[in-house]
């Protein structure tokens, strides 16, 4: 049984104070402004253009964080400051944090929304700021290099498989599915745009002869094939339950026999209260896109069985689900 929240955490929920002091310092790029050695209010002010009195409240505030030190009248970048938010760093986050900065607006009419069912955005801020979508998929490309190989060994394929990672992104599935599996090739199907960076990830893992990249709409445009696998990673939540019904039963027809169409995504589970996460995530994606939605593994299932699956399971709890075409 869970404990009841106390009256400290129902306060420390409703702050929002840290939050925006950290997207600001990230939006100022404060931190490679301190890149290097210590310095004053004053120098730092002088580097990022900026009103010195105020800037030392917010500066004392990060110390207070812990991402700045403070020795006399100097501040210094904390280690996991350097690391993760000097923009030259190689572990640089901070253009994932300049995206929920993006999105702040769109957070302030959460009440709006509810009152009305009427959503504030009419396109999500990647395609309002190419460049800076782009800057996303660089870090959550960096960042899924960790957690891919381990995925793809999960479903334990076999052979000379043909891959299409729909939607790929930076193409960070398809060459972690390549390292592990040596006999495999695969497709990239994504936006043109989007492709720029994907070409750009696959040549420097060295494996343009086993990754082909097709531009295109994959809910309007061919996809060509057929394919082995067909891997849907992190996409379904931009669309609503019926566009995702319909793109479920035209990958069903670009697979061989036996083929298997995998969808990796945010799911609720069936009451919609958990995960704790996803629910969260559920309300931002109704601030942050016209028409998308949170969905659970049971109507991921429903998509598969209408689309003519002959087998349609959850392979991991709340993230992955599985549809197997017949043989027939």
């Amino acid at each position: 049984m869970s404990r009841e929240l106390s009256l400290a955490e129902i306060f420390q929920l409703g702050y929002y104070w840290e939050t925006k002091i950290l997207l600001t310092a990230v939006k100022l790029d404060l931190f490679s402004a301190l890149d290097g050695k210590p310095k004053t209010a004053r120098e730092i002010a002088g580097r990022i253009g900026a009103h010195e009195p105020t800037l030392g409240l917010l500066l004392n505030a990060l110390v207070a964080l812990r991402l700045l030190t403070k020795d006399g009248t100097t501040y210094a970048n904390s280690t996991a400051a350097a690391t993760h938010l000097v923009r030259h760093s190689a572990q640089y986050i901070g253009h994932l944090l300049l995206l929920h900065d993006a999105e702040w607006n769109n957070w302030g009419k959460l009440e709006e929304t509810i009152r009305t069912g009427q959503r504030a955005v009419d396109r999500h801020v990647f395609e309002t700021d190419p460049e800076l979508g782009g800057n996303v998929l660089a870090v959550l490309h960096r960042i899924g290099q960790q957690s891919g190989p381990d995925f793809a060994k999960r479903l334990e394929l076999s052979g000379p498989v043909r891959l299409l990672d729909l939607g790929g992104g930076a193409g960070t599935n398809a060459i972690a599915f390549c390292r592990v599996y040596p006999e495999l090739t695969a497709t990239v199907f994504d936006l043109p745009a989007t492709l720029r960076l994907t070409e750009k990830t696959v040549k420097e893992a060295g494996l343009e002869s086993r990754i082909a990249l097709r531009p295109g709409n994959f809910n309007t445009d061919p996809l060509g094939g057929p394919y082995d696998v067909v891997l849907m990673s992190d996409i379904l939540h931009y669309q609503t339950f019926d566009t995702n019904a319909a793109l479920v039963k035209k990958v069903f027809a670009h697979l061989v026999p036996g083929g298997r169409l995998i969808i990796k995504d945010r799911f609720l589970d069936d009451t919609g209260t958990g995960p704790a996460w996803t629910t969260a995530f559920a309300v931002h994606i109704l601030v942050n896109t016209q028409q998308g939605g949170c969905y659970t593994c049971a109507e991921a299932i429903q998509w598969m069985q209408s689309a003519g699956f002959a087998s349609a399971t959850e392979l991991e709890k709340t993230a992955v689900v599985q549809g197997v075409k017949g043989n027939g």
